[in-house]
């Protein structure tokens, strides 16, 4: 990539530690990976695992999906925008087809992706060959080059592998939110020996270790590096809060002044918080929380989003 490229980013994203004493008092170190710094409009994971893919795509159209709040269909609408490449969107849940764009997907519309909304059964069945042949054809997208859900497949992954090798030997555990797992997945494989990747799982249900074991056999052949996940934090899953992760945020960010993205920035930093006071972390242990977003302009629905039409996957 050259400086003219609309997409180039600034990379290594900075590592800073915060004084905390919620961790310092347990004999913990924090440090913080600015990947929402990497670029302004595709933040973090996104740039990350969307960059393969778009290189991949080789300027054909893209189509992914999403729910009604996901930063990857604005952080895919973006990468249209910028590189004048058609997008599609295809949105789960077609009773929003009647309903007024909300923010995020007025943002997605505003760069030019065309929404194509699609009922919850077909969704969630869109990796099977028939649905998803069935869902390009309804959504006039035949050719176009398909990025799954939240932008995690084997290229993806080995994108975000640049992600623990930024991060080797800096710090014992390394912890990121996952929605997908795509992230948790590369970054695990690029770690030094002697270092462990957390995730922070932001939907309940128990899932997602198959999906990243899965992610990695499919781009490294085997399971790689050493992970594992922490399934209690989600807050009973996806775009939902509640006024302690709400309070939970603003005074993290009060305290550093750092902006912290409600839908998984919040919830990683309320469980590195809580394992620490748990004492999941031994003395003199280093844990740097990765960073991967920044809040959505408009977020009053990051906290109110209790309703099941709002609830959306990454």
């Amino acid at each position: 990539m050259t400086s003219a490229d609309p997409l180039a980013p600034a990379l290594p994203s900075p590592l800073t530690e915060v004084r905390d004493n919620r961790f310092s008092r347990h004999g913990v170190r924090l440090l913080l990976k600015r990947d929402d710094l990497i670029h302004p409009e595709l933040i973090g994971n996104k740039w990350r695992k969307l960059m393969p893919n778009i290189e991949a795509a080789r300027g054909r159209a893209l189509v992914t999906f999403g729910g009604a709040y996901s930063n990857h269909l604005r952080a895919t609408a973006a990468a249209g925008r910028l590189l004048g490449l058609p997008t599609v969107g295809v949105v789960r849940g077609d009773e929003l087809a009647s309903r007024p764009l909300n923010p995020s997907l007025a943002r997605c519309a505003a760069d030019g992706m065309r929404l194509h909304f699609t009922d919850r059964a077909a969704y969630r069945r869109k990796n099977e060959p028939e649905t998803l042949a069935a869902l390009l054809g309804a959504a006039r997208a035949e050719g176009a080059y398909v990025v799954p859900e939240g932008g995690s497949n084997a290229l993806a992954v080995r994108g975000c592998v640049a992600l623990g090798e930024e991060l080797r030997d800096r710090a014992e555990a390394v912890a990121v939110a996952c929605g997908t797992g795509g992230t948790l997945a590369g970054l695990a494989a690029g770690l030094a020996p002697g270092q462990r990747a957390l995730g922070v799982s932001v939907l309940k249900g128990g899932f997602l270790a198959a999906e990243v074991r899965a992610l990695q056999e499919r781009a490294f052949g085997a399971r790689t590096g050493d992970w594992s996940l922490e399934d209690r934090f989600h807050f009973g899953g996806y775009a939902r809060t509640t006024g302690e992760l709400d309070s939970f945020a603003a005074d993290f960010e009060d305290r550093h002044q750092v902006p912290v993205e409600r839908l998984y920035v919040a919830r990683l930093l309320f469980a590195l918080t809580a394992l620490a006071g748990e004492g999941a972390f031994p003395r003199g242990t280093a844990v740097a929380a990765v960073i991967t977003g920044r809040p959505f302009p408009d977020s009053t629905f990051q906290a109110t989003s209790r309703h099941p039409a709002r609830a959306a996957s990454q």
